[in-house]
């Protein structure tokens, strides 16, 4: 089953496969640009121009796999952990997670979709009690990502959410920390084209989650602003390096350095809205993460161990991957990369 990842900038495709001396090996995969505006705020808007990046990163792609596994963003679920009565039936969790949904969906029922899964014992009432997560959307929006990828000639299997398949990677990635990444509070910075998220986890969970603006299309508009060019060319020469001497100086330091600034505020909110009083290791995703420099400065502003993220730590890659492009790729694959895992489970 392939991950796909449907965001603002781009359309990524990864394909897992079991590995010979690792659990994994990353076969292939693809990023294909989309027009600015195709996908806004998470909302598809050009439905056409989307599956057609969708079907020339397959192309690119080369894979017979037609299975996939697609993401709604965080902004489109609704969550909620509730607890049920311990010992019912598949059928009769069903039921009472339809019962219980009502009182936190400001939809009718009929208009969403919705799913849950046990968690495990409910604490003050292990043998009796236990915690569901239920999750639900708007039909709506799973039935456009389902339509684009159709129109591509592929058949959705899965619609997760953005945030479980960022954690799928995390959790692959923490396993290769000394004891696994336990006790350790671990925030990841997903920098995205027009938003950063960031999650932070201790222990296998998710204790900390918030939005920020810091995003990878600040830095194109200063170069918009700076030398005059139109947006995409600005993007492009961002990408490649060709820009003018005084790039570095001018506009690339103060973006790192706001930027770090502003992952130091994302830090401060979370120490101050929660009782934790630390980060034990900082980790930059996304397609705005490999920004020259940022780690570094993050590292210097919050001595907090800082690092760009790779999803595809301890996996084989096959032939067709070529590693050095890979480095710069593998930040903004967390997402298609977690879904892709989704292969892996029963």
């Amino acid at each position: 089953m392939l991950g796909v990842d449907l965001s603002a900038s781009s359309v990524k495709v990864v394909e897992l496969s079991g590995g010979g001396k690792a659990p994994m090996r990353l076969e292939r995969y693809a990023i294909e640009p989309i027009e600015r505006g195709a996908i806004a705020d998470g909302n598809i808007e050009k439905s056409e121009i989307v599956a057609n990046a969708l079907n020339r990163a397959m192309r690119k792609l080369g894979t017979r796999t037609r299975d996939v596994a697609l993401a709604l963003p965080a902004a489109a679920v609704i969550t909620k952990r509730i607890t049920l009565p311990a010992g019912l039936t598949e059928d009769d969790y069903e039921l009472q997670v339809e019962s219980e949904a009502s009182q936190y969906i400001p939809f009718a029922i009929d208009e969403v979709n919705l799913d849950f899964q046990v968690l495990g014992p409910a604490q003050g009432a292990p043998d009796e009690e236990v915690e569901v997560l239920l999750a639900a959307s708007r039909k709506e929006k799973v039935e456009d990502r389902v339509a684009i990828a159709e129109m591509a000639g592929l058949k959705p299997l899965i619609v997760d959410a953005e945030p479980y398949a960022v954690r799928c990677s995390l959790d692959h990635v923490t396993t290769f920390l000394p004891n696994e990444g336990q006790g350790q509070v671990i925030a990841i910075f997903d920098i995205g084209q027009n938003q950063t998220r960031l999650t932070i986890v201790m222990n296998g969970q998710t204790i900390f989650e918030r939005d920020q603006t810091l995003c990878g299309s600040q830095l194109t508009q200063e170069i918009v602003r700076v030398y005059g060019l139109m947006p995409d060319e600005a993007e492009a020469k961002k990408l490649s390096g060709d820009l003018p001497d005084n790039y570095q100086a001018d506009v690339l330091e103060p973006f790192v350095e706001q930027g770090a600034v502003d992952i130091s505020r994302g830090l401060q909110f979370f120490f101050t809205s929660t009782p934790y009083t630390r980060v034990d290791r900082i980790y930059l995703a996304g397609g705005g993460s490999v920004v020259a420099g940022l780690a570094e400065a993050v590292a210097e502003r919050t001595q907090v161990p800082t690092e760009i993220f790779s999803p595809f730590l301890g996996m084989e890659c096959s032939d067709s991957v070529r590693e050095h492009r890979l480095r710069s790729d593998a930040p903004a694959l967390l997402v298609a990369c977690g879904l892709a895992m989704r292969s892996f489970e029963e």
